[in-house]
């Protein structure tokens, strides 16, 4: 292989390096991100966000966690047979240019264990995990109601 062939060679996979980084480096956005006070203490609360996907390729929320509990974790709570039932999630997916809202009544994070009491107007961190590795910190605003 000659010099010109080994360097246009190079100029390519760096190029190809260069348009996967600024792939990885997009991420999605979370807004209007909370957590519901209940009304007394109780060693668990729930957390509410709406995610959207500005990315051209799909993302994957597979964990959440939080310096402020002991256990986060995606649930659902559907109504089945007139009973309200909560499940797990294991993945929450988020096509390119959409989004997905995690809503009392609906899709939500199930935070255990307080390490300390919360008060309304606190601001939490929790950060989801992406299945790709790379994770997103968020804010959350501890409220008594929705936004």
């Amino acid at each position: 292989m000659n010099h010109r062939t080994g360097m246009i060679g190079l100029a390519a996979l760096l190029m190809s390096c260069v348009g996967t980084v600024h792939a990885a480096e997009c991420l999605p956005v979370a807004k209007a991100a909370w957590v519901r006070l209940p009304p007394v203490a109780m060693p668990m609360m729930a957390g509410f966000v709406r995610i959207e996907n500005p990315c051209k390729t799909p993302i994957s929320i597979v964990g959440a966690e939080s310096l402020a509990f002991e256990d986060v974790s995606l649930h659902e709570t559907r109504e089945e047979g007139g009973v309200s039932r909560m499940r797990e999630v294991a993945a929450l997916p988020v096509a390119p240019g959409k989004a997905v809202e995690l809503k009392p009544g609906g899709l939500h994070l199930m935070l255990h264990g307080p390490y300390q009491p919360l008060a309304e107007g606190e601001k939490p961190v929790i950060t989801l995990k992406l299945a790709d590795g790379r994770s997103l910190p968020v804010v959350f605003e501890v409220r008594k109601g929705a936004p």
